[in-house]
Formats: C-alpha cells, sequence, structure tokens
C-alpha cells in the first residue's frame, strides 16, 4: 500500500517537472520566433506606399498600371571568408534574408534596386570565394517572377579605383547584368546606371569607356527630351525614349562637404557628421558630379557608400538622397526607401527595419523572467506575499 502510495506522488511530481519544462521550452521558442521571425512582419507592416501627385484619386487598378513601387536599399556587404567570422556572417545574413524576404510579402514592389557594396570582399574574393558569395547572395535576395531586381556595383564588388580592374567588373557585370551607363525604362521612367568607381576622371581605360557610354546615353536621353517641332540635326537619327527626365541611381554620392547638413534619426552620428569628406573616396568628386549633372539633368539621385541617410539639394533644384546600410553591421536601425514612381513625379518614403538593440532588450527581459520563474518554481525565490507578511508579523512582534 505504501509502495503503491509513494509510486503514485513520484509519478505526480514527474508530471509536474516534465509540465513545468515543456512550458518552459514553449516560452522559449515564443521569445526565439518572436525575435527572430515575427518581429519583421509586425514593423514592416507598419510601413505603408507613400501617394504621388493624383495618386490619391486613383483606383488600385490604375496605381498599379502608372506608378512604379519601388524598393531601394544599399550595402548589405555580405560578410566573405577573409574578415566575416561564421557566428556574425549568420546572424546578419539572417536579419537581411528575414527583412528583405518578408518587405517582398507584404509590400509587392515592382523593382528592387540595391545601390552596391553587394559584398565585402568581393575586391579581393577568389574565384571559388566569389561563387560561394554569390550562392549566398542570390539565397538571401530571391525574388518572385512578379518582381525585377537591378544590382548597382559599389567599391567592395570590385575595390576603389586603383584596385579596381576589368576582371573584377566584368565578373560583377555576368552575375548581376550590369553595365556602367544602361538605361533601365519601366512605366515610361528612364533610371541610369552609374559606376561611379570609374569616374575617377584619370583617363583609366575603364574610366574612358564608363564616361563614354554616359555621354552616348545622355545625348539619346537629351534628344528625347526636345519638343518634336524642335527640329536637331543631332538628334535625326537617335533613338527616341520616353521623355521623362532620368532617375540617378549609383554607389558614391554626389560630392558633398559633410554630413554636417544632414537630419534625421538615421543620419550620421554627431562626432561623424562634421569629418570633411574626401573626394573619389567617401564621395565623387567636384569634376565627376558636375559632369553627372551636366549631362543627365536628373529630376532625383539615389546614392549609398556612407551607411548613414541624408538628403541634400544640388544646384539647388535636385534633391540627392543617400540610403542607409541594410546591414545591422553596420547600424543599428537599418532601412530602405520605398518610392512611388510615375514619369512626372515621385515620392519616397522610409521604412525602418528592428532597433537591434531593442530585440537585444526583449531577449534580456526575457531571460530575467525566465531565471525567476524556475527560482520560484523550485522555492529559491521568496513570493512577494510571504516576504510582506514577515515584514508585518515582525512588526508586530516588536
Amino acid at each position: 500500500m505504501l509502495s503503491s502510495s509513494s509510486t503514485t506522488v513520484k509519478n505526480l511530481l514527474l508530471k509536474k517537472r516534465l509540465c513545468f519544462l515543456l512550458k518552459l521550452v514553449c516560452y522559449v521558442s515564443s521569445v526565439f520566433i518572436f525575435c527572430e521571425f515575427l518581429i519583421y512582419y509586425v514593423v514592416i507592416f507598419q510601413c505603408r506606399w507613400p501617394e504621388v501627385k493624383g495618386g490619391a484619386h486613383m483606383s488600385e487598378k490604375e496605381t498599379s498600371a502608372s506608378v512604379l513601387r519601388a524598393i531601394i536599399l544599399a550595402d548589405t556587404h555580405l560578410l566573405g571568408e577573409i574578415k566575416g567570422h561564421w557566428l556574425d556572417k549568420l546572424r546578419r545574413e539572417w536579419q537581411m534574408e528575414r527583412s528583405f524576404q518578408t518587405a517582398l510579402w507584404l509590400l509587392e514592389p515592382d523593382i528592387v534596386f540595391i545601390l552596391g557594396d553587394v559584398f565585402d570582399e568581393g575586391k579581393w574574393s577568389l574565384p571559388q570565394a566569389w561563387a560561394d558569395d554569390v550562392r549566398r547572395f542570390r539565397k538571401m535576395f530571391k525574388f518572385p517572377a512578379s518582381t525585377e531586381l537591378v544590382v548597382v556595383v559599389g567599391n567592395h564588388d570590385i575595390g576603389f579605383h586603383y584596385e579596381m580592374t576589368t576582371y573584377k567588373v566584368n565578373r560583377f557585370g555576368k552575375v548581376f547584368n550590369f553595365t556602367s551607363g544602361k538605361l533601365i525604362t519601366r512605366k515610361g521612367i528612364n533610371f541610369v546606371l552609374v559606376n561611379s568607381v570609374a569616374m575617377e576622371g584619370d583617363g583609366c581605360t575603364l574610366c574612358r569607356t564608363t564616361e563614354a557610354k554616359l555621354v552616348a546615353l545622355s545625348h539619346k536621353l537629351n534628344c528625347s527630351q526636345q519638343k518634336p517641332n524642335n527640329s536637331n540635326r543631332r538628334c535625326s537619327d537617335v533613338e527616341k525614349l520616353p521623355a521623362s527626365e532620368p532617375i540617378l541611381l549609383q554607389h558614391y554620392p554626389l560630392y558633398r562637404k559633410s554630413d554636417a547638413e544632414c537630419t534625421g534619426e538615421d543620419s550620421a552620428s554627431p562626432e561623424e557628421k562634421n569629418i570633411p569628406f574626401k573626394e573619389k573616396y567617401d564621395v565623387l568628386s567636384q569634376e565627376a558630379s558636375q559632369k553627372l549633372i551636366w549631362w543627365f539633368h536628373p529630376r532625383l539621385i539615389l546614392s549609398g557608400h556612407t551607411h548613414s541617410a541624408c538628403e541634400v539639394l544640388h544646384a539647388g533644384k535636385i534633391p540627392e538622397v543617400s540610403v542607409p546600410s541594410f546591414s545591422w553591421r553596420n547600424r543599428n536601425n537599418p532601412s530602405f526607401i520605398m518610392g512611388s514612381i510615375t514619369p512626372t513625379d515621385f515620392s519616397l518614403q522610409k521604412c525602418f527595419l528592428p532597433y537591434e538593440s531593442r530585440v537585444f532588450t526583449i531577449y534580456c527581459a526575457a531571460g530575467a523572467l525566465l531565471v525567476i520563474l524556475i527560482l520560484a518554481h523550485f522555492q529559491l525565490l521568496t513570493p512577494p506575499f510571504y516576504f510582506a507578511q514577515r515584514l508585518i508579523s515582525k512588526h508586530k512582534a516588536v
């Protein structure tokens, strides 16, 4: 009889322990799933496509036909085999993959632009390492048939000017179908892709080729924007393109002295803002910047490279938006730009991703609660009720 009663008690204790263990596993799993998966849906779900002029009066079908919805991001910096620790690589690539795939699923953009520095070590990568980096990129940034992906070259993909070679440029171009001076036209909107690394202006072979292509393209675009009644012999045999003023997409920003005038929570830190930029390293040279403005008269310039956000006006009327880094390795608060674009207008909106500091805070709070639950379960923690009761009884005794 006593043996049977003892066995029953042991079974009850075992069931209670298993039940408690199951609750802990569910709790830990729930926190992990939220922080590593669901949080991206919660945050990106709050982002909304901006409206262009007249867009509020359009039906969804009319908007889909006339407005191009674009996502613009920059500086993903996929880590390579030389500098990339496996744990850091795993963490950063998971964050970017979840953010990108969630954004595609929730926002359904027509096109995605990545403004260079796709890889961190493309300038050094040997063929095998390059192939591995490309494989990982294609896994992370896979996209449906309804969305187009366009990638611009950056200095970490092919090296700074002194490191840039024809082999590296062609290798990048083969994977991403990129050439400097390439025109992409979607829904009557002209996008010009620029290899800003080759805008050195020193007459190197790649620099001369790049500038020649850009000059030829600017001629086509300028001819296409002329009114039909303006006869111009130089434009008589030129292929006509949509008359929309182009949008420049490049990695380096146009020349500016520093980020001192940049504002916003994702702009450079106060310590960095007043550090002067170095031409041909942090930004394009003044000469190259003037050339691009003079050749194309763009209505918008989108760039990356600095890892921080900035909005500036060139020549008092041409806006440039520097897109901050998409990687948590470079920022606590990465983001991307959502653009609603038509042939005559555009509207941009920033979409922030989960702050890494907040995710870390959630993990710390959840960990502290877990410790309290375990201590309370094993009666190693005095419940507040009993603690208060003891204080009252001691006070009465006195």
